[in-house]
This record gives structure tokens, sequence and C-alpha cells, in this order.
């Protein structure tokens, strides 16, 4: 039979492997969500620039208005788009970041 020490000591080397499971896990997936933060602004970016350009060449008010405002729409959804897939990568960051927890868990709640 295992002393109250050796429980502890089990214990605690496996809270520290599940810590460091979860912590490499949010890592990975911080990583993930600035790498798609930063694509998504050098495309923003470049949008933005090829928008100044055409409205620089435009010589009447109404082709102005109908170029920024397609480029509104565009800019809108995309933004739309973006939103989502940030809330789904945060959404899977949470759950793979608790994961290594699961199992602890479920050994206390028995």
């Amino acid at each position: 039979m295992a002393t109250p020490f050796e429980t502890l000591n089990d214990s605690s080397k496996e809270f520290i492997a599940s810590a460091m499971k979860s912590v490499s896990a949010l890592t990975q997936g911080l990583q993930t969500i600035a790498n798609e933060a930063a694509d998504y602004s050098k495309k923003s970016f470049e949008e933005s620039s090829v928008l100044i350009e055409k409205l620089a060449s435009i010589k009447s008010p109404e082709q102005a208005f109908e170029t920024q405002s397609v480029f509104s729409k565009k800019a809108y959804e995309a933004f739309v788009a973006q939103a989502t897939k940030f809330g789904e990568l945060y959404a899977d960051l949470a759950k793979e970041a608790y994961k290594p927890y699961e199992t602890a868990v479920a050994k206390v709640a028995k």
C-alpha cells in the first residue's frame, strides 16, 4: 500500500505533466492565432493599398463612391468571416488546453 507521501508525489507528477501538456497546447494555439492575425492584417493592408490606387485614378465622384462601397462590402464580409474563424480558433484552444486535465478531474471525481 502506498504511503500518503508517495500518493502525493505521484499526484504532483501527474499534475505537472498535465500542466506542461496544457501549456504546450496553449502555446501552439496562440501561435496559430497570431499567424492568422498576421495573414489577415497583411491581406487587409494589400487590399486597402489597391483601393487607394483605384481611387487616385478615378475622375468622377460617382465612381469613387461606387468603388468605396464595393470595397466596404468586401471588407465587412472578410472581417465577419475572420471574426468567426478567430472565435473557432479560441474555442479549439480552450478545448485543447483543458484536455490534459480531463483525466485528473475524472480521477478526483471518483
